[in-house]
């Protein structure tokens, strides 16, 4: 890739692509883009969380995905390299499967946040696979769509975890 590819741009439209696909430029952030990726997803997830459904989040999220594909494997054939840093938008599509899960509440965010983070920097089974082995925007993309669904799927575990033990069950009202 080249230094300044995201820094760059050739008109108007390859400007709101690699704004799209870094999120507001924050992929640019030099220390952990990803976390930061994600930190500015949330917000976003949270408030249309209370204006449509979690299903609908999570259609958001795919769809935002499918788009990214495109977009990547277009600037993959331009010379990208793969899954570069600053791309950020998986994170997005991945905490907000998470999200769209777990709940919007205080506490879910929390969880979407830390077990979305975990699943996407550890990436064990089939995350990693991906990761390795699949090339192009899938490639960028499908880990972050699972470890999302693997967070979310945490989370729930999780909350009927703490459901079960009533003295802990007030952590859930935040």
């Amino acid at each position: 890739m080249k230094a300044n590819f995201f820094n760059t741009f050739d008109d108007s439209n390859d400007f709101v692509k690699k704004a799209f696909l870094t999120l507001f430029f924050s992929g640019l952030i030099p220390k952990a883009p990803g976390t930061f990726g994600t930190l500015i997803a949330l917000p976003f997830a949270w408030a249309m969380s209370y204006y449509v459904a979690s299903s609908t989040l999570l259609l958001l999220a795919l769809f935002i995905s499918v788009i990214a594909v495109k977009i990547i494997n277009d600037y993959e054939k331009k010379g990208m390299s793969h899954d570069c840093s600053e791309i950020v938008i998986d994170e997005l599509a991945g905490v907000w499967i998470s999200v769209s899960m777990i709940g919007h509440n205080l506490v879910g965010l929390i969880m979407a946040f830390l077990f979305f983070r975990l699943f996407d920097i550890w990436k064990p089974s089939i995350i990693g696979k991906i990761d390795r082995e699949v090339k192009g925007g899938w490639g960028v993309m499908g880990d972050d769509l699972l470890a999302g669904f693997f967070a979310g799927l945490l989370g729930l575990i999780v909350i009927g975890g703490i459901q079960q033990i009533e003295s802990l069950s007030f952590i859930l009202a935040f």
